[in-house]
C-alpha cells in the first residue's frame, strides 16, 4: 500500500512519519529529503539549477547554498515556479522508483510519501490513499512557536499559502486528527490502517 501524508505546516506530519515507521515499518519517502540529495553535486537537479540560476547560488565547496537560492525564489514567483518546475517531476520521478524497488523486496510492506505539494503535484496517480494530518490551528501555531520560534506574521504568511482545511478534506481519503498526545495519533493511524 502506498499513502500519501499531506497537511498544513505544524500538523505534525512528522510525527505521523515516525509512528508509522516505528508502529508499522513503513519505509518513508520525504520529499523534502530526496530533493535536498538530487540537488547534491553529480545529481540530476544538480546541472539544471546550475544552467537556470548561474554559479551565485553556489557555496565556495561547490554545493548549492540553499540561503542563497530560496532568497532568490522566495522574492520572486517566476523563479520559484522555474525552481519548482525542475526539482518536482524528478522528485516524483525518483519516488516512483523507490516505490517499484521496495514492492519488488516487500509487496506486503507500506509506502509512506510525504511531500509539501502532495495534492498540488498530483500523487494521487501514485498513491493508493492520500490521508490529510489535521491539527487544530490553535495547536499548530503553538507548536510553530515552540519547536521553530516562528512570530504570528510569520506563521499567517505561512499559513495562507497552504491550501485550506476545506480543500485538504476535499482532496483525502481518510483524515488523521493529530491534535492530541502520540498515544491518540496512534490509534488514528491504527484506525485508518484497519489493524
Amino acid at each position: 500500500m502506498v499513502i500519501g501524508i499531506t497537511g498544513g505546516i505544524g500538523s505534525g506530519k512528522s510525527q505521523v512519519l515516525s509512528l508509522m515507521k516505528q508502529e508499522f515499518g513503513a519505509e518513508l519517502l520525504v520529499a523534502d529529503d530526496i530533493a535536498h540529495q538530487l540537488t547534491e553535486p553529480g545529481h540530476s537537479c544538480y546541472e539544471h539549477i546550475l544552467d537556470e540560476f548561474g554559479s551565485e547560488v553556489l557555496s565556495e565547496d561547490g554545493s548549492i547554498n540553499r540561503k542563497k537560492l530560496s532568497e532568490i525564489v522566495f522574492s520572486n514567483p517566476v523563479c520559484l515556479k522555474k525552481l519548482n518546475k525542475i526539482v518536482h517531476p524528478m522528485v516524483k520521478e525518483y519516488i516512483r522508483g523507490e516505490i517499484s524497488c521496495v514492492q519488488l523486496e516487500d509487496p506486503a510492506k507500506i509506502i509512506v510519501i510525504e511531500a509539501a505539494l502532495l495534492i498540488e503535484d498530483h500523487y494521487d496517480e501514485i498513491c493508493d490513499e492520500i490521508w490529510y494530518v489535521y491539527a487544530t490551528e490553535e495547536v499548530r501555531r503553538e507548536r510553530l512557536k515552540k519547536s521553530r520560534g516562528y512570530s504570528d506574521e510569520k506563521i499567517d504568511d505561512i499559513m495562507k499559502n497552504q491550501l485550506s482545511d476545506e480543500q485538504f478534506r476535499k482532496s483525502c481519503q481518510k483524515i488523521i486528527d493529530n491534535s492530541g498526545t502520540p498515544e491518540e495519533t496512534l490509534q488514528e493511524l491504527k484506525k485508518a490502517l484497519e489493524f
